[in-house]
């Protein structure tokens, strides 16, 4: 018997598309329903074999569903969440993939407060710059984290049910607090999102653009590759975490002011100094992933 009879996902995209596909593939689900904006977008979606079924009303949607994955922008959340809670039934369990967890889980307490036992918020630490259902794929989410945020008021077989699902995708369940969790990746996705994006908005702006992007190599393609991520989201998701990301925004506009400082004093010794004990700390924290990569 299938860990999941009737699965719901709403955004079927590349997170929601891979979590449908990696369930399929672990033989987890046995009917996955496909629910969004775009009726165009999720009879693709059926082409592909990612759902079994497309709908845009979440009345037929719900009926039944033992669990549903909102994986949509994070600034879609609280309208689908109004949208969907008249049809949601007791025993159907929620969960999101949202890069963000206060605004999520202030949605969820706005529209879903009846059902607050079953709403479980979680985050899959894994992604690519193309989106979209063509994009997904069954081993997104191999050996990647998944964090899961849960509510105090959450039914410890609801967490369960969640956990279960994710680690048939393959992933690696950890669990935080949704103000630790935004702090976090305020720091480790938010901001490089946010500096990649406007490195490459600012180089293209200048009257010489072609002439830099016409020299760029693999350094400047390695530091600006998630420029390419979905300009949607990640505005959702920088307005939503603003407080934590300004924060870190300011700590590293601190730091480069501390870089232009030593430029200007010609400090190679302590610049080389700098860039040893940062590669230093990159080296480790690679070798680290290798290591849980390869276990």
């Amino acid at each position: 018997m299938a860990l999941i009879g009737k699965l719901v996902v709403c955004g079927v995209g590349l997170i929601g598309g891979s979590f449908a596909l990696a369930l399929r593939r672990a033989g987890a689900v046995d009917r996955i329903v496909g629910v969004g904006r775009s009726m165009a977008s999720l009879q693709r979606a059926c082409e592909l074999g990612v759902i079994d079924e497309a709908t845009t009303e979440w009345r037929a949607a719900l009926d039944g569903a033992d669990l549903v994955l909102l994986a949509a922008p994070v600034g879609q959340m609280d309208a689908i969440m109004a949208a969907m809670a008249p049809h949601l039934g007791p025993q159907t369990v929620v969960t999101d993939a949202g890069s963000t967890k206060r605004d999520v889980i202030e949605a969820i307490y706005r529209h879903l407060g009846a059902r607050l036992a079953n709403v479980v918020p979680a985050h899959p630490i894994a992604g690519a710059e193309r989106s979209g259902v063509e994009a997904a794929f069954p081993s997104l989410y191999d050996g990647k984290k998944l964090v899961v945020t849960p509510l105090p008021e959450n039914a410890p077989g609801a967490i369960e049910r969640v956990r279960a699902a994710w680690a048939a995708c393959g992933a690696l369940i950890h669990q935080m607090s949704p103000a630790e969790h935004d702090r976090v990746f305020a720091a480790v996705s938010h901001l490089p999102h946010l500096l990649a994006f406007g490195l490459v908005h600012d180089l293209a702006g200048r009257a010489n653009a072609e002439q830099l992007f016409g020299y760029a190599a693999s350094g400047f393609r390695d530091f600006t590759r998630i420029a390419g991520s979905h300009p949607e989201m990640w505005r959702d998701i920088c307005i939503a975490n603003r407080q934590a990301l300004l924060g870190e925004l300011d700590q590293y506009l601190a730091e480069l002011a501390y870089l232009r400082a030593l430029l200007m004093a010609g400090d190679a010794s302590r610049l080389e100094q700098l860039f040893d004990e940062a590669r230093r700390a990159r080296n480790a924290w690679a070798e680290q992933q290798t290591n849980i990569v390869s276990e």
